[in-house]
């Protein structure tokens, strides 16, 4: 059974013991959830979760290219973060970085043919994963409520960003 946590204001008050062990349950979930995934997707694969969400983002871009600066913010990572990732990902031939014409000191990030191939194999074990560690763990119901409790979550964050 559920205990029921009072709504309370807006204010500034700390979280109660309660709310503590769910924020702490949640964010250890939430851990064990990102590392069984990202385990599961190195041995199937051989490709880290940052690998994976790149080469997503160049395979559903026009072309199967990005500017650098566009997918350093379509995936939310800094710029210097992504520039080491890109040069990992390059040594291995999964993208291949290239000057862009239009923009001067700008770079193209282009999916490469061994890229879309590791991505393609890599799709369908991933998509396993996420049903048999994170889909399957739920009811219809609670996983419609899964999604709306994330949904709340990301527009709270949406309105709260840092400055």
């Amino acid at each position: 059974m559920t205990k029921a946590i009072p709504e309370r204001g807006r204010g500034r008050r700390l979280p109660t013991a309660e709310e503590l062990r769910i924020w702490r349950d949640f964010v250890e979930t939430t851990e064990a959830l990102k590392s069984r995934l990202a385990s599961r997707l190195q041995i199937e694969s051989s490709l880290s979760p940052g690998d994976y969400v790149v080469l997503l983002a160049l395979s559903e871009a026009q072309d199967n290219q990005m500017r650098s600066s566009e997918l350093a913010t379509h995936i939310g990572w800094e710029r210097s973060r992504l520039s080491h990732h890109l040069g990992r990902m390059e040594r291995r031939g999964l993208i291949r970085r290239q000057e862009c014409a239009t923009v001067p000191r700008g770079a193209e990030v282009l999916l490469t043919p061994t890229g879309a191939e590791a991505f393609r194999r890599s799709t369908v074990p991933h998509l396993r994963a996420i049903r048999e560690l994170f889909v399957d763990a739920f009811t219809p119901e609670q996983l419609l409520a899964a999604g709306e409790t994330a949904a709340a979550l990301r527009a709270h964050l949406d309105t709260h960003q840092e400055e």
